[in-house]
């Protein structure tokens, strides 16, 4: 009998379905038009994640930064965690469902230093069988698990990018200047010169009457 820990999620299950798909961006990323030469860094110098977001970056239209770039945009990956959680356990108390967690805290900077997105952390997760007497088996399949959820998270950093971008971009539309009515005064000073009324002083005098003597 195999009892389970914890509850399924149905909006991660569809989430990670779409991952294991093999799901990519499909349109042009849209990235923040005052970007220009990006470099990507973490905390793991061999980061595969960093690599990812490095190639991804550069397909989309972007600079890749170079050791000689003076001035560069910091995509900067301050923390990537992997975890295991039990999820189910059988009859002889041996874990043989796990959940495979994965979590990054980023943020993306101008060359100046200031935020373009600032920092957040995206999770994923993904439960996988852990076979008891196969621990190999077990170890083979939570590899090709990160290395899915490497590529999703690679997708989510740069939805979250393009959501700034595309919001930043909105802004600027909506703060342009429109074009402003015509002021009250204005509008009847132009209809008075078009049809002016004569004023008391230009009307026409009409003579008094002369009195009749008597």
């Amino acid at each position: 009998m195999i009892r389970r820990l914890l509850p399924v999620v149905p909006a991660l299950a569809v989430v990670l379905a779409l991952s294991a798909c093999g799901f990519h961006l499909r349109n042009a990323l849209t990235l923040p038009p005052d970007l220009g030469p990006v470099r990507v860094v973490s905390v793991d110098r061999y980061s595969p994640l960093a690599e990812s977001l490095a190639q991804a970056l550069t397909r989309a239209g972007a600079t890749a930064a170079d050791a000689s770039t003076d001035a560069a945009a910091v995509l900067d990956l301050l923390s990537e965690q992997w975890g295991d959680t039990p999820v189910a356990v059988d009859e002889f108390g041996r874990t043989v469902e796990l959940s495979l967690r994965y979590a990054v805290v980023f943020e993306l900077r101008k060359a100046d230093g200031t935020a373009l997105v600032p920092r957040q952390t995206i999770e994923l997760a993904r439960d996988y069988i852990s076979n008891p007497v196969n621990a190999i088996g077990t170890e083979g399949e939570r590899e090709i698990l990160q290395r899915e959820m490497r590529r999703e998270m690679t997708a989510s950093v740069l939805r979250r990018i393009e959501a700034v971008s595309k919001s930043a971009q909105g802004a600027v539309i909506g703060s342009a200047p429109a074009a402003l009515p015509i002021a009250t005064d204005a509008a009847r000073a132009a209809v008075e010169a078009a049809d002016p009324v004569p004023s008391d002083a230009d009307a026409p005098v009409e003579p008094e009457p002369t009195p009749v003597p008597r």
